[in-house]
């Protein structure tokens, strides 16, 4: 049963993943874009400007939690290299556990009043020519963290699936290449 919700919360970040790929494309389009229209025809867009902060912000919103599915995340490793698999798994279950959920529960706590004064208000660019709706924007930071939990479930999962000696630890993304 606990592998089997693993495999399914796999395939939904891995779907995110791929969307924030098929982001990372449409925002180096968009910087290609905008150097060719400013160096190359002298004309810029503050509009396609913003869209790259804006694309660049939700990639790295949503790859933290696909970066988490994929063991690609930062840490510090000069202890965790030489434990065993069932240590590095204890490690991930409370750091999961007392680190990571109380965290994102905070910032979507905070988020969402910031969210809101943005809706209300129907904030904009303050910039002329700048993009609308700037909820839409800031409202990523909530969703974005409800994805990182999936993506700690997700890890807590298959760390307890370690423990019980039903699945390999994940290797490092580093050690993959």
């Amino acid at each position: 049963m606990l592998l089997k919700l693993e495999k399914i919360t796999d395939k939904i970040i891995d779907f995110v993943g791929n969307i924030t790929a098929f982001l990372l494309v449409l925002m180096i389009v968009n910087v290609a874009y905008d150097v060719f229209m400013r160096y190359v025809l002298h004309n810029s867009s503050i509009a396609m400007q913003e869209l790259e902060w804006h694309l660049f912000a939700v990639i790295m919103l949503y790859g933290t939690g696909y970066a988490l599915r994929h063991n690609a995340h930062v840490r510090v490793d000069f202890l965790y290299d030489r434990f065993s698999a069932k240590k590095k798994a204890w490690v991930n279950i409370l750091g999961t556990i007392l680190f990571l959920l109380p965290l994102t529960l905070l910032v979507i706590y905070g988020s969402i009043e910031f969210v809101m004064d943005s809706y209300t208000t129907n904030e904009i660019s303050e910039d002329p020519g700048g993009l609308p709706y700037r909820w839409i924007i800031k409202a990523q930071i909530p969703f974005a963290f409800i994805f990182l939990i999936l993506s700690a479930f997700n890890f807590f999962l298959h760390n307890v699936n370690v423990l019980r000696g039903v699945e390999e630890p994940l290797p490092k993304e580093e050690d993959e290449l």
